[in-house]
C-alpha cells in the first residue's frame, strides 16, 4: 500500500471519528459543559489533524507534476 492510500484511509477514519463526535454533541449526548469541552478539543484536533494531511497530500501533488529544466547545461553566470 503507498503512502496516498495510508493518508487517504487515514483521512476517512479522521471524518468518521469526527462525525460520531459531532453527532453527540448535537444528539445532546453531553451532561455537563467539562465533556462538552472536552469534545470541542478533540474535534479541533482531529481537524487540525486532517488539515495537515491535506498539506502533505497538496505539497506532493504539487511535486508530482514534470518539471523541465530550461537552463539545463547552461554555464551559470
Amino acid at each position: 500500500m503507498n503512502l496516498e492510500n495510508v493518508i487517504y484511509k487515514l483521512r476517512r477514519a479522521l471524518d468518521s471519528k469526527i462525525n460520531a463526535l459531532s453527532l453527540n454533541i448535537t444528539s445532546g449526548g453531553v451532561d455537563n459543559m467539562e465533556t462538552y469541552k472536552y469534545i470541542i478539543g478533540q474535534i479541533t484536533a482531529l481537524e487540525a489533524t486532517k488539515q495537515e494531511l491535506s498539506s502533505l497530500l497538496e505539497h506532493k501533488e504539487q511535486n508530482d507534476g514534470t518539471v523541465v529544466d530550461i537552463n539545463e547545461g547552461k554555464p551559470k553566470a
